[in-house]
């Protein structure tokens, strides 16, 4: 049993590096947005807005907002790699049939997809969480959690993304989750107003998406505020939610490698 564990996750983990090894080939050109987006959203929201909108629950607007924009950035970065690049990847370069002419089998694969976009929400976190502290506009006390929250946003929102892959037809479909659900949750989740502030149906909408409960992570860590309660509750929630999505996009996904 155990040396069929090993060889498990020895697999996943040799398709995450096969992602890694094609990321890296343009790594300044992949990981350039997460730098130079969070500075834009932080110069023309929070210092430009900002000046307009001076508190929200005792905190600038720049300060308000800018820890949900490491949140985003994951949720972005994972949603993206799991739907079209799976997509790309299954349909038109169709690496994993040729993987699965070797010992690679299909719970390996969306193992290691899931290892891949969890490690790609730990650096698209981690380095919009520098940019921010390099505008000191939070808190270094926790950083140490931020790569704990992107991992766990970057897995739920991959999962998310291969349940979409699992369902279109086209990859022009992808459009459509994107406009109905993946657009909401970006606007919706807390990040440039308090979610408490809007109608109760939404309030209660929002406890179900990864996304909010990985904002409210953010916030905790970079205001340094609630931080044990805060993990306490979302985080449990966010741990969940992932565990679900992920069981739910391996049972969807699982035939469609076979296709």
């Amino acid at each position: 049993m155990m040396p069929d564990i090993r060889e498990f996750w020895v697999l996943s983990l040799r398709v995450a590096y096969r992602h890694w090894a094609i990321y890296k080939k343009d790594f300044f050109s992949n990981i350039l947005p997460s730098v130079v987006d969070p500075a834009l959203f932080i110069v023309v929201f929070g210092y430009w807005l900002g000046s307009y909108v001076t508190d929200i629950r005792g905190k600038t607007y720049l300060t308000f907002m800018a820890p949900g924009l490491a949140a985003t950035t994951v949720l972005f970065t994972a949603f993206f790699e799991s739907s079209y690049g799976f997509y790309v990847r299954l349909n038109f370069e169709n690496i994993f049939k040729a993987l699965l002419t070797t010992p690679i089998g299909p719970n390996e694969i969306l193992c290691g997809e899931f290892i891949w976009v969890g490690l790609k929400g730990v650096m698209m976190a981690t380095g919009v969480a520098v940019v921010l502290l390099a505008f000191r506009v939070v808190h270094f006390e926790y950083f140490w959690l931020v790569p704990i929250m992107g991992a766990l946003v970057g897995v739920a929102c991959g999962a998310i993304g291969l349940l979409a892959t699992s369902v279109v037809k086209n990859i022009n479909q992808f459009q459509t989750v994107y406009a109905l659900l993946i657009s909401p949750m970006f606007f919706v989740s807390g990040v440039f107003y308090p979610v408490d502030q809007m109608p109760v149906p939404l309030q209660m909408l929002c406890w179900l998406s990864p996304l909010f409960h990985g904002v409210r992570l953010s916030q905790s860590i970079m205001w340094a505020e609630d931080v044990g309660m805060t993990w306490a509750i979302n985080g449990t929630c966010l741990l969940v939610m992932t565990w679900v999505l992920v069981w739910w996009a391996q049972k969807k996904m699982r035939p469609k490698l076979y296709s």
